[in-house]
């Protein structure tokens, strides 16, 4: 039993030095009543005429007034109004972006069909490389068809943006509490987290522009979409309006 203690205190001491070692490199709490325009951008409308329906046939108007910020809290709520669905969608390109780190994303899903939030980051270099060229890191996200199921995944040229980098893990009661979404992410490897536990790991080889687009910077995106090809052709009316809600960023180096 002493010998186990001394291993486990060993352990514990070795897993808080290498928690300390991580330098925090950029940080968002959402202090304040408002967003800040210095780190984030409101992406608005619907798509159209490029990507309408942003490229998977769904639902919503993204408006800024469905962004509010309150209590430390970002909040995206997705309502309905007449015939027209509303949600909020943003993002940090030009503003913060990041190669390599480790990511930790603190928020609450709603409940309800047809809902579809996401926390997740494109390759600065899209305007170049276009989509899926730049790649994607998926970091969470969530379809309220299926309850208590996250999905984590990427998409790269090699995959011609197809899901197939992916994993679903089960997580129950998922919607009744906060849960922190993180990827560890160097030059060899993603690895995906959930509540610290390891969910995923992708380490193509070889590894090139099409298999692993992730050596270059990449921004955050953070919304709620309402039904399209993932969220699911039903939607159901009765549940809105609905909050998808962050806590905080954090990327450490």
């Amino acid at each position: 039993m002493k010998l186990k203690a001394l291993l486990f205190l060993s352990f514990s001491h070795l897993v808080l030095i290498a928690q300390n070692d991580k330098e925090l490199l950029w940080e968002e709490h959402f202090n304040g009543d408002s967003l800040s325009s210095l780190r984030w951008n409101y992406e608005t409308g619907d798509g159209c005429p490029d990507l309408c329906g942003w490229g998977n046939n769904e639902r919503q108007i993204y408006n800024k007034d469905y962004v509010t910020v309150k209590d430390g809290f970002l909040m995206i709520t997705a309502d309905k109004v007449g015939d027209t669905y509303y949600s909020g969608k943003i993002n940090t390109r030009g503003k913060a972006e990041f190669r390599y780190g480790t990511i930790e994303i603190r928020a609450k899903v709603p409940e309800g069909k047809g809902l579809w939030p996401a926390l997740w980051m494109l390759g600065s270099n899209i305007a170049e490389a276009g989509w899926p060229g730049a790649g994607e890191i998926d970091i969470m996200e969530y379809v309220g068809r299926q309850p208590d199921t996250v999905h984590t995944s990427l998409h790269t040229p090699e995959s011609h943006g197809n899901t197939v980098n992916t994993k679903t893990t089960v997580v129950p009661d998922l919607a009744r509490d906060f849960h922190t979404y993180g990827v560890s992410w160097n030059s060899e490897r993603i690895t995906f987290f959930i509540d610290s536990r390891e969910v995923y790991t992708f380490s193509p080889e070889p590894k090139n522009e099409d298999t692993y687009p992730f050596k270059h910077p990449f921004y955050f995106l953070i919304n709620m979409a309402v039904g399209g090809n993932f969220g699911g052709p039903e939607v159901d009316d009765s549940i809105f309006p609905q909050q998808f809600i962050v806590d905080y960023i954090k990327v450490y180096r």
